[in-house]
Order: structure tokens, then C-alpha cells, then sequence
């Protein structure tokens, strides 16, 4: 099976609910995405919605996989620097592959396929993402081409008495 990646898709009812199940799939299995489990769709809407007016400003930009049953099953958002020093480099974010599609080598081929996307944004040079520490995240991610630049100490609080780093990786475009 194969991914179709798309950059920019029109935002539909069905991407919207297909964006919401996997967010909510992947909160609910564990995924360091922004949530701890248990989480429903309704919880999870709210911060949708403010990626989708960061898409409608022009400052996130959506990419989402769809499998070959035509279901959402992978995304990454990357957004663009307001800062006037800062512009020459993108956030990815909200990175998600589906529990079921797991283990496929999915992982790669989205951060890949957002690696080609920024490249097509003038004046960007390199990726910046952070993930939450107590997951192996940044062996993945640096298994993929990030570098880690800097971590904060227990900067995550996911439970009392569980807090993790917040660590940030780099990927140089050029």
C-alpha cells in the first residue's frame, strides 16, 4: 500500500473529519501530538480549528496522506516564521501517521515529503520541530536527517508528577 501526499488540499467536511479521527486515533494510542489519552474528537476540534486560521492566513500550510482507501492517514503542518531574523526557516508540526499504518516506513516517507515541500518555499533553508522527551522521538527523527539543537528539561507537563523534555531537532534543507 501507498501513500498519495498532497500540500495545500482543499479543506472539505471529509478532510476535516478524517484530520479529527486521526488526531484523535493517534492522541488516544499514545501519540505525543498535543494531547494526553483519553481524548475525543470534541476535544481535539478546537485546536483544528485554530491550524485551519493559520491556514486560511497563509502562515500554516496543510500536508496530508491519504491511503488507497481514500482515508486520512498521515499529516504535518508546517508553518512559516513572522519574524523578520527568522523567516529562513519553517515549523513542522502536529506530525501524525495513523496507528494502523504504523511501521510501514510511513513515518519517513511523510517527514520526506515534507522535507520536498519546504524546499518549494522561497528563502527556506531548514525544518524546526520539537517533540515531547519519554517516546525515542528524536532517535526517529534524527534517524531521518534532524539534528538536535537544544532541550528543556521537564518543560512538558503531561501528568503530575510526569514531566518531560521538550526537544528541538533541525533539518538543514541545503
Amino acid at each position: 500500500m501507498t501513500l498519495t501526499f498532497t500540500l495545500d488540499p482543499a479543506v472539505t467536511p471529509d478532510l476535516r473529519d478524517g484530520l479529527l479521527d486521526l488526531w484523535t486515533d493517534v492522541s488516544n494510542a499514545g501519540g505525543a501530538v498535543g494531547f494526553v489519552a483519553p481524548v475525543d474528537r470534541e476535544t481535539i476540534r478546537p485546536e483544528l480549528v485554530k491550524h485551519f486560521a493559520g491556514m486560511a492566513g497563509g502562515r500554516t500550510r496543510l500536508l496530508v496522506a491519504h491511503d488507497e482507501g481514500g482515508r486520512v492517514a498521515a499529516t504535518a503542518f508546517l508553518a512559516f516564521n513572522t519574524h523578520r531574523l527568522m523567516t529562513h526557516w519553517v515549523w513542522l508540526y502536529t506530525v501524525m501517521v495513523h496507528p494502523r499504518h504504523q511501521g510501514r516506513g510511513y513515518g519517513r516517507d511523510l517527514l520526506a515529503a515534507a522535507a520536498d515541500a519546504a524546499r518549494t518555499f522561497e528563502g527556506t533553508e531548514a525544518i524546526r520541530l520539537t517533540c515531547r522527551g519519554g517516546h525515542g522521538l528524536e532517535r526517529f527523527y534524527g534517524s531521518c536527517g534532524y539534528k538536535e539543537v537544544g532541550r528543556i528539561p521537564g518543560a512538558i507537563r503531561v501528568a503530575p508528577g510526569d514531566d518531560r523534555d521538550d526537544i528541538v531537532m533541525l533539518l538543514p534543507l541545503t
